[in-house]
């Protein structure tokens, strides 16, 4: 037993052909925030507060959409979602910061072409089509993708996790999606820890993190093929990835979609920092 820790930056259809200039900065946040989490486990801070940090900290980079950065509702207000398993809040304590810092230019910019296009977006890299221009969709090149999340493990085997999202470019005001449900896009009990990205409705109808636990405890199947049985059987093609550790260390990252942010690390020495699947 060891401890291990897993992060993602949202999963979606992210292009072989995305720009070093696009890419780059997000494999240089999950490093910093994967060698963060790895120091903040080596000092024996509890797996709770653990993956609290790390989550803070990507929702604090423009070029993930969680916290500041967020994508838009329909509305040009920002409505994001996050969850952690023993619960955080207000009256708890916790800082608050006006709406208004969270809101950068490059999304109002998203939000007037989505809004101009008449649709709502998962995620930046699929196609703006002009309905009623009817115009051949072209991707717009721009990698920031999604929901960021974080689980890590300690060496006694104690696993939590977290997610936070800011949805889909010009949602409805009061959407919810997967990632504040608990058993959707978030769920840690005695055997792993999970966190989920992709299309929420998916994951909701999915049940996905809930459903990798009940497979371990129900089927007694490992971490790996417990994940990997829900993400490529359970959730629709293109729709789910997830990062996942177990009570005994272990870690896996599988996605359906064309690529997933994500990094890990675990005591015994393994490292991964990725974005498409693995040769």
């Amino acid at each position: 037993m060891g401890w291990a820790i897993a992060l993602h930056g949202g999963a979606g259809n992210i292009p072989l052909t995305l720009p070093p200039e696009r890419r780059e900065p997000e494999e240089a946040a999950l490093r910093h925030c994967l060698q963060m989490g790895t120091a903040a486990l080596k000092a024996k801070q509890p797996p709770l507060d653990v993956v609290e940090l790390v989550v803070r900290e990507l929702e604090n980079n423009p070029h993930f959409n969680a916290g500041r950065g967020s994508v838009l509702t329909s509305n040009g207000t920002v409505e994001m979602e996050a969850c952690i398993m023993d619960g955080i809040c207000k009256e708890q304590g916790v800082e608050t910061i006006d709406p208004s810092h969270f809101i950068t230019p490059n999304n109002i910019e998203r939000l007037e072409r989505v809004k101009e296009a008449n649709r709502v977006q998962i995620d930046y890299t699929e196609p703006i089509q002009k309905e009623v221009e009817k115009q051949t969709p072209v991707a717009d090149g721009d990698s920031q993708i999604g929901t960021v999340g974080c689980v890590a493990v300690d060496i006694q085997g104690n696993l939590a996790a977290a997610t936070s999202t800011g949805g889909f470019v010009n949602k409805m005001v009061g959407r919810i999606g997967d990632t504040p449900i608990i058993g959707a896009g978030t769920y840690a009990n005695r055997f792993c820890a999970v966190s989920a990205t992709g299309k929420g409705e998916a994951i909701m109808r999915a049940t996905v993190a809930r459903d990798v636990a009940a497979i371990m405890e129900y089927k007694g199947l490992s971490l790996k093929d417990a994940a990997d049985y829900v993400i490529q059987e359970c959730a629709p093609r293109g729709t789910a990835g997830l990062v996942a550790v177990s009570a005994t260390g272990e870690v896996t990252m599988p996605f359906n979609t064309t690529g997933m942010f994500r990094a890990c690390a675990t005591e015994d020495g393994y490292s991964e920092i990725g974005i498409w699947p693995s040769v």
